[in-house]
């Protein structure tokens, strides 16, 4: 029987690759507004550049930024682009659609639900507590926290011990194909690929660790019902043949 659904967090259940785009946009552009004396697009493209180099977590995005382009680092500049990136953030920051319908349903299954996310603990519980989404989760295990990135076993291994379950009990529904859905298939684990966000179209080397592929997280409760079905199932079948 499938005991615990597990989920990602960035594009799975809180939509924000669309965020982010419009966040770094919207920081520029203050920054820009406020004196800083560069184009859009060559101070947009420099931090992009620096984001791949450094991640998205590195807390000095705007002051490297002008070092980068060999400017003055001045605070009203730097804060201007935190502010900016902040303000849209909070005001945009939405749940991917059918989240809510479906974690209910996965709930009064009686199931219980966790996340296995990558990032900085502080902004990751962020935007689980700003979407009002925490009392559904059961555990909640960040990277940055436990000390071990997706897709290694151990993160995987650490969330199915955190429950006291065997990998074969568990699901994990993730965006992406290789930290998410290679990741839980390499201890055992079912997976269901979420198809959506900038992730949609990438990684499709790994697709074959996909056990089940969908495009709306409301097809997912079915999903384990036939997952439990066909343990169920196996597990009758072994009964039967032991007598």
């Amino acid at each position: 029987m499938i005991r615990v659904v597990f989920f990602d967090l960035d594009d799975t259940i809180a939509d924000t690759s669309k965020l982010a785009e419009m966040a770094r946009k919207n920081a520029i552009e203050n920054m820009i507004r406020h004196g800083m004396p560069v184009d859009f697009d060559t101070a947009y493209n420099e931090l992009l550049e620096l984001i791949s180099e450094y991640g998205s977590n590195f807390d000095k995005h705007f002051d490297y930024l002008l070092r980068r382009l060999d400017l003055p680092h001045k605070p009203k500049w730097v804060a201007a682009g935190v502010i900016a990136y902040h303000n849209t953030k909070f005001a945009y920051l939405r749940e991917v659609r059918h989240v809510r319908r479906t974690l209910l349903k996965l709930k009064e299954m009686g199931l219980m639900l966790g996340i296995i996310t990558d990032g900085n603990p502080i902004k990751q519980w962020e935007k689980i507590l700003r979407l009002e989404l925490d009392p559904y989760f059961d555990e909640v295990l960040i990277s940055d926290f436990v000390g071990v990135k997706k897709p290694h076993p151990k993160i995987f291994r650490k969330a199915i011990g955190k429950f006291n379950i065997e990998a074969d009990e568990a699901v994990m529904v993730g965006d992406r194909l290789y930290s998410d859905i290679y990741g839980a298939k390499q201890v055992g684990m079912h997976t269901v690929w979420f198809k959506y966000g900038k992730y949609a179209d990438r990684e499709k080397d790994y697709i074959k660790y996909a056990d089940f592929t969908i495009e709306d997280l409301k097809e997912l409760p079915e999903i384990v019902e036939v997952l439990s079905g066909e343990e169920k199932e196996d597990s009758d079948k072994k009964v039967h043949a032991d007598r």
